[in-house]
């Protein structure tokens, strides 16, 4: 799956514009790396279509240890979307990265991350 592909998928899950897509899977991707290790959130953007593994960085350190609600808060304030519209969008970008991904790849970044948001990502 391209970029292209992906942020498609993630606007007709989510009902947003393929604009509004494209923002949401890279406020998405970028708080993701935030909550990840910082070899996980590399690894993660080798796997990603380019040019999306940019959105998770570069960063060095430890994870930041926050759950569901922040990361949420997080991608709301980024996008200017409703919290209802991230938490629905964060459901469409997880979704559409364990396709692209694959279920072991997908199952490996969700380890690092609480049981809520793998929740949330099941609902997708």
């Amino acid at each position: 799956m391209d970029a292209k592909e992906l942020i498609r998928t993630v606007a007709r899950r989510s009902g947003l514009s393929r604009a509004e897509a494209a923002d949401l899977t890279r406020a998405t991707l970028a708080t993701l790396a935030d909550r990840l290790s910082a070899g996980e959130a590399r690894h993660l953007a080798l796997r990603v279509p380019e040019p999306l593994g940019e959105s998770l960085g570069a960063r060095t350190g430890s994870a930041q240890k926050f759950g569901l609600d922040e990361f949420v808060r997080r991608v709301s304030a980024h996008t200017g979307l409703t919290v209802r519209e991230a938490t629905d969008g964060v459901r469409a970008v997880l979704a559409t990265l364990r396709e692209a991904l694959g279920d072991e790849q997908f199952d490996h970044v969700m380890a690092q991350l609480p049981g809520e948001v793998r929740e949330l990502a099941e609902l997708g």
